[in-house]
């Protein structure tokens, strides 16, 4: 086992670049020309990236005739978007409520039996995720900010919607994070499933200074990504990491506040969006059990304009994103691009921007970023999350109230 492992770090040194971002997928499309970076802003460090295409990827635009349009404007603070087997849309509003959007556009009443949320800052009712087997069981699972003893926690609970669709039946409380704070910031909050039907979740290192130090800790779910069954156990399988008290839901560690999650529809992979402070906001191909460096190691600085902690970007043990931003996007939920309406879109990446105000499409070879596209920054919203459709068409939803659909003409 020593020798096959040691065989494995030497190929990734040969090759000159991080283990996580080597493997080829072989279906990436051809991106076509690229041009010059589409961020021509100042960086706020002169951090070096630790290879090249790590950040600033060329220009690429998309050639199909795609056409966008806003299916409703009403909706209140939208967090995350999940499409329904009928085309219909499910979205969460911050505030604590449920809706769904039908094509045409109309906007249903909220939908009760939802566990109370603490909307405060960033908190609030955040990701969902519909059971695979939606059609037949009607589970819908969901992430939300609860106050509990001790503070706030990021928490995950499952309901049936019920067959009226005025009501979630059942609901309950299936995870919560251990390490309850004060602070109403980086909750994280996606949840989606994996392949082997077990959920992914996101979870934030809750931004203080007193809780910063927890993303490196395996006694701690802060600044994690779990993985759990639909009745919130460890999912078998799990890496196991060392060291006192380490959980046994732990996937990953070393994130500040991760609010995408995807999974790759070749591959199976799971990647991960994650907001940096100023600079480093990252997208991570996440790798099970490793560790992504917050706060040890960013390509981002302190809001006053210090480093964070050394100043360090780089150390062994730590995994480098596949591509950072700097100055920030913000980026928040995202989406793989499957099926071939759009064909050049064909596994590329779609984020939402905050306070970038645009879709980021990442296109991929060999698991680094290729290119890179701004989608809507005309649109001057806020995109919280974007998912793609039964139809294959992407929809998006933004802090404003807007649900778009973007599909080609």
């Amino acid at each position: 086992m020593m020798i096959q492992k040691s065989i494995y770090l030497l190929t990734c040194i040969l090759a000159l670049s991080s283990c996580s971002n080597n493997d080829s997928i072989g279906t990436d499309p051809d991106v076509g020309t690229v041009g010059n970076p589409v961020e021509t802003n100042p960086a706020n460090s002169s951090y070096t990236p630790a290879f090249a295409g790590q950040t600033r990827a060329g220009s690429i635009q998309t050639t199909t005739e795609y056409e966008v349009k806003i299916l409703t404007s009403n909706l209140a603070s939208p967090w995350g978007v999940a499409s329904l087997p009928d085309g219909r849309l499910l979205v969460t509003e911050k505030a604590g409520k449920m809706r769904i959007v039908t094509q045409a556009g109309v906007v249903s009443n909220a939908i009760t039996g939802i566990p109370t949320v603490n909307p405060a800052d960033q908190g609030g009712l955040l990701g969902l995720c519909i059971d695979p087997n939606f059609a037949t069981n009607r589970m819908i699972y969901w992430v939300f900010s609860e106050a509990v003893a001790g503070g706030n926690i990021t928490a995950v609970a499952k309901g049936r919607l019920a067959d009226n669709e005025a009501t979630i039946e059942n609901a309950t409380v299936i995870y919560r994070s251990n390490t309850p704070n004060s602070s109403t910031l980086h909750y994280g909050g996606r949840v989606l499933f994996d392949k082997n039907g077990n959920l992914f979740v996101s979870i934030g290192e809750r931004s203080v200074l007193q809780t910063r130090p927890l993303a490196q800790s395996v006694s701690s779910s802060l600044g994690k990504v779990v993985r759990i069954t639909t009745g919130g156990q460890p999912a078998s399988g799990n890496p196991v990491f060392t060291g006192a008290g380490a959980l046994p839901e732990l996937y990953s560690m070393g994130h500040r506040n991760p609010q995408g999650l995807a999974v790759h529809p070749t591959t199976g992979e799971l990647w991960q969006s994650e907001h940096g402070p100023r600079g480093g906001d990252e997208i991570n191909r996440i790798t099970p059990g490793a560790n992504y460096g917050w706060p040890t190691i960013t390509y981002g600085i302190e809001y006053s304009g210090e480093k964070v902690g050394a100043g360090i970007q780089q150390q062994t043990g730590l995994e480098q994103p596949v591509y950072y931003w700097d100055p920030v996007v913000s980026p928040s939920g995202m989406t793989f691009y499957k099926g071939n309406r759009i064909k050049e879109w064909e596994n590329n990446l779609f984020i939402g921007s905050l306070s970038g105000m645009h879709i980021v499409r990442l296109a991929f070879k060999d698991n680094k970023v290729a290119g890179e596209e701004r989608l809507l920054a005309s649109e001057g919203q806020r995109f919280r999350d974007i998912t793609q459709g039964k139809d294959e068409a992407l929809y998006a939803v933004t802090d404003q109230g807007r649900l778009y659909r973007i599909d080609k003409k």
